[in-house]
């Protein structure tokens, strides 16, 4: 049966709110498990700038939506018009979801937990060891504060210094003062020392848009020989689905080599056990909604 013949008095909605918002998957994704599972709860994208958010807001107080996501631009702006943040948010300073209890608004960020269950789920663990990650946006700065937090032993960032610069430098501040971790900034041209910390860490992250379109040809990375057969490396660019950085590790026979879909599906699955309390079914929505294998493939 599809979604519109389930659509009744008693349907509770939950919504993207971002400009623009067209695009985005999490409608098919959260529908879909709505659907697989059997609830009565319907999904819509908003297309919703920064000077309509509060109200927007307001409204998903007042029609008492089970909750929803937030992207760009309003990931920061939404911050003071809500009623609670979590740890994590704060620290971040960034929110993507939120869960509406009886009109009491949370903040929560579930990227970087994304980020840690798409390892978790290939059976991968991080926690103790070094990261190397490129980046400092909002991806970037999502997974070096939950990796931080997570046990994640010391996170070597590399940025640009553009204007991320002074964001990048927040990150390593933060995870130094208030979490065990260790980390340290240097500039992503330097070429020497992005060679030498991937050579002594278990895991590549990159997290900038190299890779993605207009930037399809472009590796932060630019041999493939710089990692190892065990060394993780991740792109969080998940279109294309296969990027330069991710060519290079597999011709020289990284093991595992990950674009951002598991990321961006496991961070949708946080988003849906804030609100219901339930487990997305993952491998279903990685199948049918993204047409990927179930199990994350290895190169």
């Amino acid at each position: 049966m599809s979604l519109k013949d389930e659509i009744d008095g008693h349907t509770v909605l939950a919504g993207l709110l971002a400009h623009p918002a067209g695009h985005s998957m999490s409608p098919a994704m959260y529908n879909a498990t709505f659907e697989k599972l059997g609830l009565n709860d319907a999904y819509l994208s908003f297309d919703v700038d920064a000077p309509e958010l509060a109200h927007a807001l307001q409204a998903m107080r007042s029609l008492h939506f089970l909750g929803g996501n937030l992207s760009m631009p309003n990931k920061q702006k939404a911050i003071p018009l809500l009623d609670k943040l979590s740890p994590a948010a704060k620290l971040i300073g960034a929110v993507n979801t939120i869960v509406n209890d009886h009109g009491v608004l949370t903040g929560h960020i579930t990227d970087g937990t994304g980020f840690m269950q798409a390892l978790s789920n290939d059976g991968l663990d991080i926690r103790g060891e070094k990261m190397t990650l490129a980046g400092a946006g909002g991806a970037g700065t999502a997974i070096a504060i939950q990796a931080a937090l997570d046990g994640v032993r010391e996170i070597n960032i590399f940025n640009r210094r553009d204007a991320s610069w002074q964001n990048a430098e927040r990150n390593v501040a933060i995870i130094n003062d208030q979490t065990q971790g260790h980390a340290t900034l240097f500039a992503l041209d330097d070429q020497p020392a992005l060679k030498a910390s991937i050579s002594d860490s278990v895991i590549y992250v990159d997290a900038t848009p190299a890779g993605m379109k207009p930037l399809e040809t472009v590796s932060n990375v630019p041999d493939g020989d710089w990692f190892t057969p065990e060394t993780i490396v991740f792109d969080t660019v998940y279109a294309p689905r296969e990027t330069k950085l991710m060519q290079l590790a597999k011709e020289a026979g990284v093991n595992h080599v990950y674009n951002g879909i598991n990321m961006l599906i496991n961070q949708g699955a946080a988003a849906f056990h804030l609100w219901t309390g339930l487990q997305m079914p993952v491998d279903y929505i990685r199948e049918t909604v993204f047409g990927e294998p179930a199990a994350v493939a290895h190169s």
